[in-house]
């Protein structure tokens, strides 16, 4: 693994104050369960191995999976992971073991952005989408919460799919649109490269990626932030002093 990958105080306090590191040298895996493990305690995925890495590439018809566009060369919608889950990780970790050929760009978007931006320009909006038991994620077995919702130790977190597998009130659908927008405004993209991956924080941050061409491969790992890291996770509720 490269040396700066050694330096994991300064991609902790990157996740802390940011939500997101951006990190070189993950050439395997292993390189990529090893930084996991490291500034988290690994949860396992619904798609992952027996050590918590999923490796996500073109499967073929997984696309007309509900649930498995992941494993395509299709676009992705921005989402946070796990949201028909409880407890969602808090932190996910990617690498790249082998770069699309063409396309395959990563979408990321800042949600402390998103909800600043609505509590600002749309509070009509943010307060429905702050409601609780307002959207069905997950399908039938799935979680019955909201977008924005509160954690219980003064943070904000961001819970959002947009596919078929989430199912709005109508209070909610109305302002998907503005959501929408929102999150294009503030989107950011790049391409990765093998041997490169992120570190986002999964209650702030959405991802995404734009479809592709070729043999695209990159593996992910889900986990919660070790108590030593003294990462809290999530976002600050917007305040009207915020704005002077």
């Amino acid at each position: 693994m490269d040396e700066s990958f050694r330096e994991v105080e300064v991609m902790i306090e990157l996740i802390a104050e940011r939500g997101l590191a951006v990190v070189d040298g993950l050439d395997t895996p292993e390189d990529l369960l090893q930084l996991a493990h490291s500034i988290a305690t690994v949860v396992p995925h619904r798609d992952s191995g027996p050590d918590g890495v999923t490796t996500i590439a073109d499967f073929g018809e997984a696309i007309v999976r509900s649930g498995f566009a992941g494993f395509s060369t299709c676009a992705l919608n921005p989402h946070t992971d796990r949201s028909g889950v409880p407890y969602p990780p808090a932190l996910l970790m990617m690498s790249c073991s082998r770069a699309a050929t063409t396309g395959g760009e990563c979408v990321l978007i800042d949600g402390q952005a998103v909800y600043d931006d609505l509590a600002v320009s749309e509070p009509e909006a943010l307060a429905a989408l702050c409601t609780p038991r307002s959207v069905l994620f997950g399908g039938a077995a799935g979680h019955l919460g909201s977008i924005f919702s509160d954690n219980g130790d003064g943070r904000i977190i961001i819970r959002l799919r947009l596919d078929e597998l989430a199912r709005f009130a109508s209070e909610v659908d109305r302002w998907i649109p503005v959501l929408r927008a929102a999150i294009d405004r503030h989107a950011i993209e790049f391409r990765l490269s093998a041997g490169q991956g992120y570190i986002l924080d999964n209650h702030r941050w959405l991802h995404g990626r734009r479809a592709f061409t070729g043999q695209r491969v990159v593996h992910r790992v889900n986990g919660d932030p070790l108590p030593a890291t003294g990462i809290r996770t999530g976002l600050r509720a917007w305040a009207s002093s915020d704005a002077a």
